[in-house]
Formats: structure tokens, sequence, C-alpha cells
């Protein structure tokens, strides 16, 4: 900041980048689920009924959709996964492109 309270122009702007909070809990997600997966989950196989696994699955949810939509999806399929569900093959959403309309 300048002494007149204006953002400095250029790379004297040293704000928090906006996007490395989202890294930084996107990367503690994984890995939380990554440490599940080497210690906890040898006690749980084949306890899951999707493919893949539901930890797998919220490990490419959280890499590709961020930390809190792929937390979502994660417990959205957690939830799903009983002895009354169905099973199969659940892959995880694709990420939408950024569309730009000109």
């Amino acid at each position: 900041m300048t002494s007149n309270g204006q953002l400095a122009p250029g790379p004297l702007n040293r704000q928090f980048p906006a996007g490395m909070i989202s890294r930084l809990s996107s990367g503690a997600l994984r890995g939380a689920i990554r440490f599940y997966q080497l210690t906890l989950a040898y006690f749980f196989v084949g306890a899951c009924r999707y493919e893949p696994s539901c930890s797998a699955y919220a490990l490419e949810a959280v890499t590709e959709h961020g930390a809190l939509k792929g937390s979502l999806l994660a417990a959205h399929r957690f939830c799903r996964c009983n002895p009354w569900g169905a099973g199969g093959c659940d892959p995880v959403p694709a990420a939408r492109a950024n569309l730009i309309c000109r």
C-alpha cells in the first residue's frame, strides 16, 4: 500500500493471493485422505460398494474440484455407500469448463 491508502502498481502490490487459501485447504484434505489410505483403510478393505473406493473418489474429487466442492461430492458419495445402495461404477463428475461469451 502507498502512503495515501491506494494499492501500489505492479510488483509492489503484495496482497495475499486469492487462490492460496484454496490450494492450502485442498492440500491439507488430500494429505488427510492419503494418510487414511495408508493407515486405516487396511481395516476396511472391501467395505466400499462402489468403484473407485470412497477414499480414492474423495481424493480425486478434492484434486479436481477443490476443497469445498470436492468435500461435498465426497460426503454425498459416502452417504450413498451403504448396504442398501446400488453400488457399481461411479466416477467423479468432470469439472465444467469456464465458458466465456463475447
